[in-house]
């Protein structure tokens, strides 16, 4: 579990790393700021009692991924390299699937992953919401999720949206139940389930994720009326809105776009060759 004074040092190390390199990192704050138990999940190196490396190991089900940074002025020093083995020995214990993140922008980056076996997996853009007219649509609904019939509605759109194994969706969603405090919803379209998303809310920005329709309910403009209804709600709020979207989802991403959304960032995932 990590104290309040691990993340404020994680977040100085990451202003330091970003603003010296003109890219985001993705560390996944709604995850590190709800650890649970004594599993080692993130790995720490310090100078002289400053914190200068980090490494984040974020599991899903059976597929994790590892994103992590080094202090500029203490590149060179093997400290990534040893952050990475420790996270490798451990990952390949537990998951089946390692994925390894770096920023699109990021050129040490893509040298330091030249000397792993790995392989390139895809690309992710990270998307923030240009503020425009919106209008809420009642034909489609967002309620939060509560009853075990929800439950299972949700584990069924992680498989069939995301293409997840179903004791991984159960496992990763239980964790979401436990231990975060996003908001679940479901949505709703003439009085039937017909998707799901998850809203999360901190640090003043509001992060949408694990946005899925059910397939046969695609293509009738549920998915587009949700997001603008999640949309009118956070920007009435005062929030900033982002969400992610692979690369690959050429759908999605027209979607995302048609509501005001543009990319400001990318992030590669490098798949691990065991």
């Amino acid at each position: 579990m990590l104290t309040k004074e691990n993340i404020l040092e994680i977040k100085a190390l990451q202003a330091v790393c970003e603003k010296e390199g003109g890219f985001d990192l993705k560390l996944n704050f709604d995850m590190l700021e709800n650890r649970i138990g004594k599993q080692k999940e993130d790995l720490f190196h310090y100078e002289d009692g400053k914190l200068v490396g980090f490494l984040g190991i974020y599991g899903f089900g059976d597929k994790v991924e590892l994103c992590g940074m080094v202090h500029p002025n203490y590149r060179r020093k093997g400290i990534f390299s040893e952050l990475m083995d420790k996270g490798l020995i451990d990952s390949k214990k537990r998951y089946t699937t390692i994925l390894l993140n770096a920023p699109t922008e990021s050129q040490s980056a893509k040298q330091f992953l030249k000397n792993i076996p790995c392989a390139f997996s895809v690309a992710e853009y990270q998307m923030k919401w240009q503020e425009k007219d919106m209008t809420e649509d009642q034909s489609v609904t967002l309620r939060p999720s509560l009853t075990e019939e929800d439950w299972e509605a949700e584990i069924q759109l992680e498989v069939l949206g995301f293409g997840i194994n179903e004791d991984s969706a159960r496992e990763f969603n239980q964790t979401i139940r436990e231990t975060s405090s996003d908001e679940r919803f479901i949505i709703e379209s003439e009085g039937k389930t017909a998707g799901k998303m998850r809203v999360s809310e901190s640090n003043g920005e509001a992060w949408i994720y694990g946005f899925a329709v059910f397939p046969e309910l695609q293509g009738r403009g549920i998915g587009r009326k949700a997001l603008s209804n999640v949309v009118i709600m956070e920007h009435k709020k005062g929030l900033p809105i982002f969400l992610e979207v692979e690369a690959k989802n050429a759908h999605a991403l027209r979607l995302y776009e048609s509501c005001g959304f543009r990319s400001y960032h990318s992030q590669d995932y490098y798949l691990y060759e065991k």
